[in-house]
Formats: C-alpha cells, sequence, structure tokens
C-alpha cells in the first residue's frame, strides 16, 4: 500500500488550502479525501449580492504564500475579472465569488478524491502509520460501497462542522415534518432550498444573532407585507461584529499563544464573551436593515414585523388553527424580564450556528487521542490532537485556540504549521509576531497572580 506523507479528510476551505499550498512541495505526498461529489461552500447561503466577512486576501493561500498560482486575484485573472473587481474597490468578494474561486481551485488540484466516504482511521504499529478507510460512493457505485484504503504518516481533519439546532427547535422540525400541511422549519444552511415554502407559508420567523440570520431576515425583508416576518435573538441587542484594527490584532499568532496558555475554564468563559469578535453581523448588514424598514415606514408601507433581543425560543409545538392551517407556536422567555410568551408563527428558520466534536471515524485511535475532561480535542499549539502528533485539526480548535479557529483569514498560517510539522522545516514562513500590543505582561514586568474564571467573570 502506498505510504503518503499527509491524507487530509475533508474538503473545506481551510483542507483545500492545505491542498494548495502542498500541491508545489516536492517533499509532500499528499491525497485529501470527501464524501461529497465536488466542492461546494455553504450552497444554502448563497443569498444574491451577500459577501464574505473577510478581505480578498484572506483565500487559500496568499497570507502563506503571495506568489501562489491559487490566489484568489489569480482566479480574476484567469475569468477576466481582475479589473471589474479592481475598479469596484471593495476588499470583501461576494459569497458566490468566494465559491467560484474555490471550484476553480479544486478543479487544479490532482490530489482531491471526491465520492469518499472516511468510515475509519486505524494505527498499523507495524510501520507506524494510520490507515484511512473510506467507501466510494456515487452514482457510478451501484450496490455495496466500495472501499479504498490510505496510509499515511499525518492525518489531517477538515471536516468542518455541523448545523446545530437547539433542543426546542430540533424536536419541532421533527414534527413539522411529519405533520400534513405544517410549514417548514429549517436550519439557515438549508434557506434557499426552502426559501419558497417559507415566503409562501405567510408568516416567517428567524431566530438567531449572527451574520446568517441578519442576511436571511434582510434578504425576506425585500418582500415582507406578502408575509409578517419576524426576527428573534438572545443576544442581548443585534452585536456588529468588532472590526477594529487594535481587536483585529486578536487574530494573531500572539494573541493565540497567550489564548491556548490560559486555563481551560477561563478559556471557555472568554470564548462565550469573544462570540461577537467572530460570529456578529457585519456593520453595513445592519445599518441596511435598519435604511430598509425606515424607507418603507416613510412611504407608509409599514412591515409586519418585530425584532426581539434578550429572547430565547424556550418551548415549541405545532398546532392547527382555526382555518384549519399549522401554526407553530414558540415560548419565548424574556432574559431581562424573565417573563415568557408566545409567538405564534407558520415557518422558521433556525440561525443557530454550527457544532463540531470527535468523528466517529476515530473511534478504532480514540486511545491515542488528546482529549480534555469536556470530552473535546485538546488541541496542542501546533494543531496536533494526537500523543504522537501526527493527527491534525483544521477549525476544531476554537475552546483551544480562540477566534482564529474559523477565521478563514488564520487558515493559511496554520496550513503553514501543519505543513512544517510534516515536513521537519518551513517551507512557507511562520510569523511569530505581527500585533503592536501585547496581550500578557511584558517579559520582566511584576507578574500578576491568575485569577480564576470566576474571579475574572465577577
Amino acid at each position: 500500500m502506498r505510504t503518503y506523507d499527509l491524507v487530509g479528510i475533508g474538503v473545506g476551505p481551510f483542507n483545500l488550502g492545505l491542498a494548495a499550498l502542498a500541491d508545489p512541495l516536492a517533499d509532500v505526498d499528499a491525497v485529501f479525501l470527501d464524501q461529497a461529489q465536488e466542492f461546494r461552500w455553504h450552497p444554502g447561503m448563497m443569498i444574491e449580492g451577500a459577501t464574505i466577512q473577510v478581505p480578498f486576501l484572506a483565500d487559500l493561500v496568499t497570507m502563506a504564500d503571495p506568489t501562489s498560482p491559487y490566489s484568489f486575484l489569480a482566479y480574476l485573472k484567469e475569468v477576466g475579472r481582475l479589473y471589474p473587481f479592481y475598479i469596484r474597490e471593495s476588499f470583501y468578494p461576494l459569497r458566490a465569488e468566494y465559491d467560484a474561486y474555490c471550484r476553480w481551485v479544486a478543479d487544479r488540484l490532482e490530489t482531491l478524491r471526491w465520492g469518499r466516504r472516511v468510515v475509519a482511521v486505524e494505527h498499523d504499529p507495524a510501520s507506524d502509520t494510520y490507515v484511512v478507510t473510506a467507501e466510494v460512493t456515487g452514482a457510478d457505485e451501484p450496490g455495496e460501497p466500495r472501499r479504498e484504503k490510505y496510509r499515511a504518516r499525518h492525518v489531517v481533519l477538515g471536516v468542518g462542522t455541523t448545523p446545530r439546532l437547539p433542543a426546542p427547535l430540533a424536536a419541532l422540525a421533527a414534527t413539522a415534518a411529519a405533520t400534513e400541511g405544517a410549514g417548514p422549519v429549517v436550519h439557515s444552511a438549508d434557506y434557499l432550498p426552502h426559501r419558497a415554502d417559507l415566503t409562501e407559508s405567510g408568516a416567517v420567523t428567524v431566530v438567531g444573532s449572527g451574520q446568517s440570520a441578519a442576511e436571511i431576515y434582510r434578504d425576506l425583508l425585500q418582500e415582507a407585507g406578502r408575509y409578517r416576518l419576524d426576527w428573534v435573538t438572545r443576544s442581548p441587542r443585534f452585536f456588529p461584529m468588532e472590526y477594529t484594527k487594535l481587536t483585529l490584532e486578536m487574530t494573531s499568532p500572539e494573541y493565540t499563544d497567550h489564548f491556548h496558555a490560559l486555563d481551560p475554564e477561563l478559556r471557555d468563559l472568554l470564548g462565550r464573551e469573544q462570540r461577537h469578535l467572530s460570529k456578529g453581523i457585519s456593520g453595513d448588514v445592519v445599518d441596511d436593515i435598519y435604511d430598509t424598514l425606515y424607507r418603507r415606514s416613510a412611504l407608509g408601507r409599514e412591515v409586519p414585523t418585530s425584532l426581539l433581543t434578550d429572547t430565547e425560543v424556550v418551548a415549541a409545538r405545532t398546532e392547527r388553527a382555526e382555518d384549519g392551517a399549522c401554526e407553530h407556536v414558540l415560548t419565548l422567555r424574556h432574559a431581562q424580564l424573565g417573563t415568557t410568551a408566545e409567538h405564534r408563527t407558520r415557518a422558521v428558520v433556525a440561525a443557530t450556528g454550527y457544532g463540531s466534536g470527535v468523528p466517529a471515524f476515530l473511534d478504532p485511535v480514540r486511545d491515542r487521542l488528546r482529549l480534555d475532561d469536556r470530552g473535546r480535542f485538546d488541541v496542542t499549539r501546533d494543531y496536533s490532537v494526537s500523543a504522537d502528533d501526527r493527527l491534525h485539526t483544521l477549525n476544531g480548535e476554537e475552546h483551544t485556540h480562540g477566534v482564529t479557529a474559523p477565521d478563514l483569514g488564520f487558515g493559511a498560517w496554520r496550513n503553514a504549521v501543519v505543513l512544517a510539522k510534516v515536513t521537519g522545516r518551513e517551507p512557507y514562513a511562520v510569523e511569530r509576531r505581527i500585533a503592536f500590543q501585547s496581550f500578557g505582561l511584558p517579559d520582566g514586568a511584576p507578574a500578576a497572580l491568575a485569577g480564576t474564571a470566576q474571579e475574572v467573570a465577577r
């Protein structure tokens, strides 16, 4: 069996970037597996006009290798759109444009294997390598799926995250799917395929606080009046993403070093407090929503809508209304007031985020994994999750590394670190210091006693 230097599992933007950076390296023999038949990046959220929240330099490769032929600018040049992008004078590509760029890169890499669903990762003690077993799926594979095995010195997990529904909405979605005539209850990841059903329902409620919730509300707002539209979030306010320059320095190697060295309990606390740094709403989107509501009200075309903050869905059910139609009844609890009320709607979009965990295919090597007391990956500073430092994770380390984990702009830096681990050298320079500020006390300053998470909270 051929032994690869690196097998990547999952081909999202982070592992796709790793594949692009590994491609020109003569000392890296790599292959990347994904169960999908082609690259697709959040297809359910390709809302027309939506942009990504990072500048174009945060592409797959540029921050590690500005000369790479797989850069976003190289893509624009090849498809004849470099000058239009230049004249547009915006750092932020359209979301659909970024997806097209990623597919352009994917089409040029020979190391990607589509239609491969990984079912097991095992350790072979005789060769001290990992064996990855994948089922081959697709229209050309009828009957029982064929299995392939890939031997590797290093394995990189890039499986991404999965849509998450709070318990009340998960139960409501199951009930709606089984009830004739019930309107859809969908996660934002599936928004576009269900958009027509949502708008035909007569009343839509968006639940969530981040960019996806805001973009969906703004998209539905264009035709609101044809249906009722409400937005419910448990956040105390509609948080804009904090985008000042000194705050952006938190997406740096230095802050990642600082965050990783903290007590795990304190890291969890800071992770909750820092959500608006990576999960807030673009200020432009917030302003556009307000301007749309103002414009319509000024013209006497009031929108049948309500925007509820600090409000959580604590229970939900489906029942028949007086006209015989199905209604979803959400029990809402206001955190500050401690009061509850019922809200009736015909459809729900839950922009309630994504979750991650330890994939089941790692069960055969579970005894080799570093796990914390909550069963999560205990990720080392250089992104390994195994005792031998040869199993790595991309975007599975927000609880250990902070806001840089999901940040597209930090993906190339992290991939440079992983490739240094694989090759034993630095094929791409890894910056250690980029920030003007210090996140701890300067060297030589008196050290303060470290407080517990509860003390910091107080």
